[in-house]
């Protein structure tokens, strides 16, 4: 069998699958989510020992230590995972929910009710959690699941994949819901992004390239999770204390993530407690570019190039530039975002209604870390990724946004006339 074949297999199977799961209910889920959680903990140690092998491989491939971390599970990652999935098991079942119902005139019944959206196709590079995170979510709301994962964590992913087969088969769950394409084949994902008679919606995560591509080729509708150029501004009626906690957070607790701040903006008014803004985290080993303004303040600092504005360093990188008040911020952040996640430090509430009235991202925090952007933090348990789209879903997208709607209309016996 060639590759096409053997993908094109997969989809005919999920399809089927997720047409069998229209008979799941909410206990039924949660039943399986609770065995996946206690395989997670009985074979932890293996996990571990799977993804050491993909870690021996990124050291031999000389990876970024940036990729390494996102690739790499321990103790505390495996934890996380588990707490993620109990929140899923928590969460209300976000199918066949009645999202509005009326009676016409006539006497005809219509009820809105949300329904899966069908076969997930997931691509994703480094992350093995992402296996773990788009299963639960897939099955929580009702969707059957294909798994492509980067070739950097494909021991560690394919290890996850039995572990999450074998707990829904033990709970009674139809074959085939959660799949992974076997090889590292490139050829594979051609022939996913083209089966629009079985995949549903594609689910990219990861660089800009892997974006570009599917963007360019897939036939199937695509929710895209693009690059995270995360900025801080900080306002002249900022909490000067709230300012330096966010900004350190938001940069160094993991520089690797999407929502890792890139970029902080300083308004001119305040240029003078640039330098205490900023220090902290040189202090911990940050690389600081900046302006003329900013470089001048210490000899450590380098001249920020125009390419350094629109850069995800997703390291222990940050841009810094001085701006001529919240217009002068909006119009960076609106040139150089990528409509992810975007900060402003206020005392102000007006000065925080303008911010967000005005910047057209997924996500404005006030006051806050940049790293707050993830799924969990809002209360969905987990997330496969952030959307920057306007369309189907924005923002965190977990289990209840992977769902659509159909109408139920009852009659008795009615005539149009």
């Amino acid at each position: 069998m060639n590759i096409k074949e053997e993908i094109y297999d997969l989809g005919k199977n999920a399809k089927i699958a997720s047409q069998e799961m229209g008979s799941l209910n909410n206990k039924n889920k949660n039943l399986a989510l609770e065995n996946l959680i206690k395989n997670i903990e009985n074979y932890s140690d293996k996990i571990i020992k799977e993804n050491k092998k993909d870690l021996a491989i990124a050291e031999k491939n000389n990876l970024s230590s940036s990729i390494v971390n996102r690739l790499k599970m321990n103790k505390n990652m495996i934890e996380g995972l588990i707490k993620s999935i109990k929140v899923i098991i928590d969460l209300p079942d976000p199918v066949g929910k009645t999202l509005s119902e009326w009676t016409q005139p006539n006497g005809l019944r219509f009820r809105k009710i949300t329904v899966p959206l069908g076969v997930l196709g997931v691509i994703y590079e480094s992350r093995p959690n992402v296996t773990v995170d788009a299963s639960c979510i897939s099955l929580k709301s009702g969707n059957a699941l294909i798994l492509r994962g980067g070739s950097d964590s494909f021991h560690t992913a394919q290890y996850l994949v039995n572990i999450i087969s074998k707990s829904f088969k033990d709970s009674g769950l139809p074959k085939n819901i959660i799949q992974m394409i076997p090889t590292t084949n490139r050829e594979a994902v051609d022939h996913l992004l083209q089966m629009t008679k079985y995949v549903d919606v594609i689910i990219p995560r990861g660089g800009k390239s892997l974006i570009k591509k599917i963007r360019s080729i897939s036939k199937i509708p695509v929710i895209k999770h693009l690059e995270g150029i995360c900025h801080i501004y900080v306002d002249h009626e900022a909490d000067i204390d709230i300012a330096k906690k966010v900004i350190l957070n938001s940069k160094l607790r993991r520089p690797e993530i999407c929502g890792a701040a890139e970029t902080v903006l300083i308004d001119e008014k305040i240029k003078n407690k640039a330098i205490d803004l900023i220090m902290p985290l040189r202090n911990l080993g940050c690389e600081v570019r900046g302006d003329a303004f900013i470089q001048s303040l210490d000899k450590s600092f380098k001249r920020a190039k125009d390419i350094d504005w629109s850069t995800e360093y997703l390291d222990k990188i940050l841009s810094v530039k001085l701006v001529n008040g919240i217009d002068n911020a909006i119009e960076h952040i609106n040139t150089y975002s990528s409509n992810h996640t975007d900060c402003i430090i206020t005392e102000n509430d007006q000065t925080f209604k303008k911010f967000y009235n005005n910047i057209d991202s997924a996500i404005i925090i006030k006051n806050a870390s940049t790293q707050f952007a993830d799924g969990g933090e809002f209360g969905f348990g987990a997330e496969i990724g952030i959307s920057t789209d306007k369309l189907h879903v924005r923002g965190p997208v977990a289990a209840e946004h992977l769902t659509s709607f159909k109408y139920i209309v009852q009659g008795n016996g009615h005539e149009r006339t």
